[in-house]
């Protein structure tokens, strides 16, 4: 979100995770039958939770052995595998029709190939736990956005206050009273990039595929399957081969698409027919924590005090940016 991929229709949310990621390419979510006993949906909003938070982690530890395009490949490559998976089983078609292939082709450039590469990039020189702070601005680029794209979704004041805090907790983020010191400032540009393409990828979802036929699976089953062309291009031209597949690097590249933009999609499809995509898309705010705190502990990375005050005023202002009128 990284936050999810792709959002739920009418939200200008998440994650998603990044990063990470959110659903799909702007169709309404599927109706899900239950099919015997299932978790509750606090344990698998935790569990959701968890696997964006740690995405940034496993981007972290798979460029230690790969090019940023390579891991964003790897990403969409076993996240469609994963949802491709899935339709198999359920024997659900992908998509038809030209125009909707085109615009499945522009949405996975916007919410897969560019921030998925553009994380995997930054994270070349920041923290991981930094690239998940910058996720999460998403909600608020998404509002700034709204004022100008989406004239049906006025501002209030609440809103707009809501956007000011939130840029006020990234500046808080960013040390910007001791000049952005210590930051590496080039990195923290491509997270925050990477952290826009989601809402400007959501504009352009809502307005072109939201009547589109097809489940969620499907529609974003098709769009990482698209992605992973355009990335499988792109490394061609770009990077080597690489010559070995160490194991750690290669695992961290595998989960992230497996788990993390495959079987979590699939987990958010779940939560957000059982539970509503108001109180789903909460998973935003945790995101942030759990990339911190997975960041320090098993990366050592340093935490200063700014970070995770700031972080508090992005997700406040964030929450703010989400309220609508009644």
């Amino acid at each position: 979100m990284s936050a999810p991929s792709t959002p739920v229709p009418h939200l200008p949310p998440t994650p998603t995770p990044a990063a990470a990621t959110p659903p799909p390419a702007g169709a309404p979510a599927a109706k899900v039958r239950p099919t015997g006993r299932r978790l509750d949906w606090r344990l698998r909003f935790a569990v959701l939770s968890v696997i964006w938070g740690f995405s940034f982690l496993l981007i972290k530890v798979g460029t230690e052995a790969y090019a940023p395009f390579q891991v964003a490949l790897g990403r969409v490559f076993f996240g469609a595998l994963a949802l491709l998976t899935v339709l198999l089983i359920r024997r659900e078609p992908l998509p038809r029709g030209r125009r909707t292939w085109a615009h499945l082709t522009v949405a996975a450039l916007l919410l897969n190939t560019a921030p998925f590469s553009l994380f995997a990039y930054a994270e070349l020189s920041i923290p991981s736990s930094l690239a998940g702070i910058c996720n999460a601005t998403s909600p608020l680029w998404g509002m700034a956005l709204s004022l100008v794209a989406l004239s049906e979704d006025r501002p209030t004041r609440r809103r707009v206050a809501g956007l000011g805090l939130g840029f006020l907790g990234v500046l808080t983020v960013l040390g910007a009273w001791q000049g952005f010191s210590g930051l590496d400032a080039k990195g923290t540009a491509l997270a925050l990039l990477a952290a826009l393409c989601y809402p400007i990828g959501w504009i352009y979802v809502r307005r072109t595929l939201a009547s589109t036929p097809g489940s969620p699976v499907a529609l974003t089953g098709a769009q990482l399957l698209v992605s992973t062309l355009q990335l499988a291009v792109v490394s061609a031209l770009f990077t080597s081969a690489p010559t070995s597949f160490p194991l750690w690097p290669t695992l961290s590249v595998i989960a992230l698409g497996a788990l993390g933009t495959g079987m979590a999609l699939q987990m958010q499809y779940g939560l957000v027919t059982e539970i509503g995509p108001t109180t789903a898309q909460m998973v935003t705010y945790f995101i942030p924590v759990i990339a911190t705190t997975a960041g320090v502990l098993l990366l050592d990375e340093q935490l200063h005090w700014n970070t995770p005050v700031g972080a508090v005023v992005v997700l406040a202002g964030a929450a703010l940016t989400q309220t609508r009128r009644r």
